[in-house]
C-alpha cells in the first residue's frame, strides 16, 4: 500500500514525464498545455490519467493516449498506467499554464 507522500512523490515523478510529451502541432507539452485533466496513483501503484485533445479529430488521437500510457507505465514505481480520454469540458485556451503561455509567447 501507498502512503501519502510516496503517492505525492510519484506523482510528481509523473508530472515530469509528462512535460515530456508533446502535442506535433503545438510546441507545449501536454501538462503545461492543459491537456491533463487528473493523475491518480492507486493503493496498487497504478497511474490513472484522465486526459483530453485540443480537439475530437485531432491527428494525433490514437497516438497520444498509447504515448502517455507508455511513458507514465515507464516511471519508477508505477505498476500500470490507465488512460481515460475525455472531451469534458472540452480544453481551451485558458487550460494553458503560464508557463505554456510564456513558451507560446503569450506573455
Amino acid at each position: 500500500m501507498y502512503d501519502l507522500e510516496y503517492k505525492a512523490m510519484l506523482s510528481e515523478r509523473v508530472v515530469q514525464v509528462l512535460k515530456t510529451v508533446y502535442d506535433p502541432e503545438i510546441p507545449v507539452n501536454i501538462y503545461d498545455l492543459g491537456l491533463i485533466y487528473e493523475i491518480n496513483i492507486n493503493n496498487e501503484g497504478v497511474a490513472e490519467i484522465l486526459m483530453t485533445l485540443t480537439a475530437p479529430n485531432c491527428p494525433v488521437a490514437e497516438d497520444l493516449p498509447v504515448e502517455v500510457h507508455d511513458k507514465v507505465a515507464a516511471v519508477e514505481g508505477i505498476k500500470d498506467c490507465k488512460v481515460t480520454l475525455t472531451f469534458e469540458p472540452p480544453w481551451d485556451r485558458d487550460m494553458i499554464s503560464e508557463t505554456g503561455l510564456l513558451e507560446l509567447g503569450f506573455l
